[in-house]
């Protein structure tokens, strides 16, 4: 008890002493450059966030009775050589597990049970009829590790809700924070894996909130964080509450020093809370951070705000997304015992400065706890200053592997804004980067549109030790749709990688719920099972030409067989455990 008193004081005392000026500053932009980023805030135009009840209440068109076929797409099976693997499967689908027809959907959010990864939930903003942009809060799960999804409806039926954002406690409970037309929020709670939800608290609120949760060991742990735009609170000059209590209540609106909005939030390794977002005096973006909100009870106290060099600006209205932004901050974690841990992350899809490319995705580090940052990084490879990358997304996994997603026009007709899904991911704390991947078809984001023309704001992702858990939205079906997808990275070691004078077997069924036969030329080899970590899981020696091998108790997934015969001939390849 002594310990944890110590520590708060502690905690406290160095809030109350943080420094008064900032080391990193952002370069001062000429206006002209400003005017040709942003010409409607220039000219005195304000942002509408467009989060309010334009149209009535639409039934769908069909009555949700004409389907056709849900997308799904892997390249699992088809994939030749190691590269990264992904399968995407929609998630707002019938009974049946039918696309509905009529309908649209779109800004997605993604939560999960850490104590069960096989259970996931997805929440987004749906529109029952695609002639209307009044919308619901619309929810699916999935218990199957994201192979098949329940959409059961919406949590508030009949009740006009937008800006879904979703997150889950150290328990695994989950957590759904959702904008109603006068821009209050409410935040639902579900204790049984998304099937069903809470009657919501309400806590405070504006538009584009977001929410995070402290899932610690410290004195926060369980603590739920809010923060959402000054221009549209419910409670200003207030923009930012917190739950101390397990979601039972929120505490009055305070103002976070730096007024960031358009942004994310994460928590730190020990409970400090830290903010991204646009600046609201220069449109730069902006990191601010509390040492103290984790206590329960303290007058929250934020440290002076920190410009993020990025060399571009948080965009809205871009061609691309005509009503809606080029994406939001991100900011994240490295929460890994690695050379990492505790490195802070900041990424955006920008409008650029010293070129004026139309949308760049560009990432920074800082190495002491938001301080001081790195000189921005390009993540998208492409050579062109005209194609547009937007809705830029990033998380880290546990082993400090940074994933970033975002859409990209490179592939498209010029001017077309056809768009797909790239990935690039990094290993050494974001100072390099894998070459850009496409791993979607292209699509055509100006279909489906439900009367507001844009495809959202924001899609959002978890990464773990076996990839990045993605929801987002596309096209693909010729609607405005929401999709899971696991992307697996090339992470197996070089001995995995490496095939000499390839020996020769069979496997068989593959995929399998994990009982395999190996048939083999060879009388005498090594047999040996890898996950996507590279981790040998089973190994044997075998003097037979056919063997039959068990990994029934291993998880779901993607795995490489390896076969060294007594000559040296080494092969690998691909099996499935579904």
């Amino acid at each position: 008890m002594k310990n944890k008193t110590r520590l708060i004081l502690l905690i406290t005392s160095i809030a109350l002493l943080a420094p008064l000026f900032s080391l990193a500053q952002e370069t001062p932009i000429p206006a002209d450059n400003k005017m040709q980023i942003h010409p409607q805030k220039e000219a005195g135009m304000q942002f509408d966030q467009n989060e309010h009840m334009d149209d009535p209440y639409l039934p769908n068109a069909y009555d949700n009775k004409k389907v056709s076929p849900a997308y799904k797409y892997s390249n699992i099976k088809a994939e030749k050589s190691i590269n990264t693997l992904i399968t995407t499967v929609q998630v707002n689908v019938n009974s049946n597990g039918q696309n509905i027809v009529g309908d649209a959907a779109n800004e997605p959010n993604i939560t999960w049970n850490p104590l069960n990864k096989s259970k996931l939930a997805i929440g987004w903003r749906q529109f029952d009829n695609v002639s209307s942009n009044f919308r619901q809060a619309g929810w699916g799960y999935s218990s199957d590790s994201g192979q098949t999804w329940t959409f059961p409806g919406k949590i508030d039926p009949g009740v006009f809700h937008s800006d879904p954002v979703l997150d889950y406690d150290s328990l695994g409970n989950f957590y759904y924070n959702s904008l109603y037309t006068t821009y209050a929020t409410t935040v639902y709670k579900s204790t049984n894996g998304g099937v069903s939800w809470s009657a919501g608290t309400p806590a405070g609120g504006g538009d584009k909130q977001w929410m995070a949760i402290d899932r610690t060991p410290g004195v926060g742990s369980g603590n739920i964080y809010s923060f959402w735009s000054q221009s549209f609170t419910t409670c200003g000059p207030g923009f930012f509450t917190r739950s101390t209590n397990g979601n039972s209540s929120y505490e009055p609106c305070t103002y976070v020093s730096g007024n960031p909005s358009l942004g994310t939030m994460t928590i730190g390794n020990a409970g400090q809370l830290y903010i991204v977002g646009q600046n609201a005096t220069n449109d730069g973006v902006v990191v601010c951070k509390s040492l103290n909100a984790q206590i329960p009870n303290s007058t929250i106290v934020w440290q002076n705000p920190v410009s993020v060099p990025l060399d571009g600006y948080i965009n809205f209205y871009p061609n691309v997304n005509p009503a809606g932004l080029l994406g939001q901050g991100n900011i994240d974690i490295d929460r890994s015992n690695g050379p990492g841990r505790g490195n802070v992350y900041v990424l955006a899809a920008v409008q650029r400065i010293s070129n004026n490319d139309p949308g760049d995705i560009m990432f920074a580090r800082s190495t002491d706890s938001g301080v001081i940052w790195t000189t921005p990084i390009r993540i998208n490879d492409d050579v062109s200053t005209t194609n547009s990358q937007w809705i830029g997304t990033m998380s880290v996994a546990p082993t400090g592997r940074i994933d970033v997603v975002w859409l990209d026009t490179r592939d498209g007709q010029p001017g077309s804004d056809s768009s797909a899904l790239y990935y690039s991911y990094s290993y050494d704390q974001g100072n390099t980067w894998s070459v850009n991947e496409r791993l979607s078809p292209l699509f055509y984001p100006h279909i489906g549109y439900p009367n507001q023309n844009k495809m959202g704001d924001y899609f959002d992702m978890i990464s773990d030790s076996t990839g990045a858990h993605l929801a987002w939205a596309n096209t693909l079906n010729g609607e405005e749709d929401v999709y899971y997808s696991h992307i697996i990275p090339p992470t197996i070691t070089t001995s995995v990688n490496q095939i000499s004078n390839s020996a020769t077997f069979s496997i068989y069924p593959n995929p399998s719920s994990g009982v395999f036969i190996i048939t083999s030329q060879a009388k005498q080899s090594q047999i040996t099972i890898y996950n996507t970590l590279g981790e040998k899981v089973y190994s044997i020696s075998s003097t037979k030409t056919t063997n039959k091998i068990d990994i029934s108790n291993q998880p779901s997934g993607v795995y490489f067989l390896k076969v060294i015969d007594k000559d040296g001939n080494t092969a690998v390849k691909k099996i499935i455990k579904e």
